[in-house]
């Protein structure tokens, strides 16, 4: 059977509201995003986890344990917090897991829209498989596997001489 995919974002609801638009032109220039539409499934992401967390609020503390477990391993939140500090999640926490983010604070790129490219062009490797998608969520135990591919490491050596 075939399921219907479903958009993983909402747009705004006031398309022309100006302290939104420049909050997100600061987020786009911040994080080398493509367009816009990439902050809101990030909104998205937060929205629904915050959902999630409003859901375990009355559930039992295992339960409510599981969940945050879940969430430190991702990197969202630290290993000892609290459903509160789950409902306090912001898009920018989303944002900064993002392959592409990671990558330029890594210093393996000068910009983060120079890092966007070193992904698309098939030169970043996650635990030795080569990722083509800047928006990849890096999970921590992955943040330490990432690594430039030899094709990149060749093109230095030639470049340099």
């Amino acid at each position: 059977m075939i399921r219907r995919q479903h958009k993983k974002y909402n747009p705004p609801r006031k398309l022309f509201d100006k302290p939104r638009i420049d909050e997100e032109n600061g987020l786009m220039k911040k994080y080398g995003l493509k367009n816009k539409r990439e902050i809101w499934r990030a909104d998205y992401s937060v929205n629904k986890i915050r959902r999630q967390a409003k859901e375990l609020i009355t559930s039992s503390a295992m339960e409510q344990k599981e969940f945050i477990e879940r969430l430190a391993s991702k990197g969202l939140v630290k290993k000892n917090a609290q459903i509160d500090d789950v409902l306090a999640l912001t898009k920018e926490a989303v944002l900064e897991r993002r392959l592409q983010t990671i990558i330029f604070q890594k210093k393996m790129s000068a910009t983060p829209k120079q890092a966007r490219q070193l992904i698309t062009h098939r030169h970043i490797k996650v635990n030795d498989k080569i990722v083509t998608v800047p928006s990849y969520f890096v999970n921590l135990n992955e943040e330490s596997i990432i690594s430039k591919s030899e094709k990149t490491k060749k093109a230095k050596e030639i470049e340099n001489g």
